[in-house]
């Protein structure tokens, strides 16, 4: 496997393949990242995973400083996966002059929900994509594939807008949240929960599930359904920022009325202690 920490060097051993598969992370690589490297080995000709952490999509009060790095560990990951190449450029190398261009998505896509209670998030996870995908896919001839997680929703729907809006030549595929066998979804902030918290975190889950049951249930009240959801979450000690469906195509509140199965997404997220954690589930 191979490691490349500058541009030149990714983009020297880049040139002699065609059809690059690539998976972005952040690095603290749990199974559901691995996942994604072993979907992304099916799509081209060489696969490959960045481990940056992007210090624009994190707020100040969030956790960019003690955000884990196991870079070590994470290539070994890696490695087993039969991943071919990792990018792992440092801030001064991506970042080697303050980015005052930047990825600016559509509001009414980008401001709601995540980006409601994360006030420029998805301008930062734009803008870094968008960077990675020039590094990484510069010197493809072929296909380029980017592979990423359901399990954060509303930043695969914004990326698909973004490469679609700017007619990038990139094919994004979405894959299905990897979960605990109790439900819960894999995500690098699991390692800040307790063993309470864990055995706790899995009603995020649950009340996903009842949410989308009411609804497929022949319940309307989408105003109520939501309200009673966070409530009863909020009962059992969560600090609820959102439970709520959303039609899947541009996430926002469906037509009163017009549900339709396969077409909708409940998205919560919520905090437990001091871990705050985001779930969906399609119906």
């Amino acid at each position: 496997m191979y490691i490349a920490r500058t541009l030149e060097e990714l983009r020297q051993h880049m040139a002699r393949f065609d059809q690059p598969a690539f998976v972005p992370t952040m690095g603290n690589l749990h199974e559901g990242h691995l996942a994604l490297v072993r979907h992304a080995r099916t799509l081209g000709d060489v696969t490959v995973a960045s481990i940056f952490v992007n210090r624009l999509q994190f707020l100040p009060h969030e956790d960019f400083d003690t955000y884990p790095r196991t870079f070590e560990s994470d290539c070994e990951r890696l490695q087993a996966q039969g991943c071919d190449v990792v990018f792992a450029p440092s801030e001064a190398t991506l970042y080697p002059e303050a980015q005052t261009f930047k990825v600016h998505p559509d509001a009414a896509l980008a401001d709601v929900l995540e980006g409601h209670f994360r006030p420029g998030f998805f301008t930062g996870v734009c803008t870094v994509v968008m960077k990675l995908f020039q590094c990484v896919f510069s010197e493809a001839r072929g296909q380029r594939h980017a592979v990423f997680g359901k399990k954060d929703y509303q930043q695969l729907m914004v990326v698909r807008h973004m490469v679609r809006q700017f007619a990038l030549p990139v094919q994004i595929h979405g894959l299905d949240t990897e979960r605990t066998a109790e439900g819960l979804a894999l995500s690098s902030r699991n390692h800040y929960l307790s063993a309470a918290e864990k055995q706790e975190a899995i009603q995020l889950s649950v009340a996903l599930k009842t949410l989308a049951a009411s609804v497929l249930g022949g319940e309307h009240n989408l105003n109520a359904l939501e309200h009673h959801a966070a409530h009863a979450l909020a009962a059992r000690g969560w600090q609820v920022d959102y439970l709520t469906v959303r039609r899947r195509a541009d996430l926002q509140p469906p037509a009163p009325n017009g549900f339709r199965a396969g077409e909708l997404v409940a998205l919560g997220a919520a905090r437990l202690g001091s871990t705050r954690l985001i779930d969906n589930l399609e119906f």
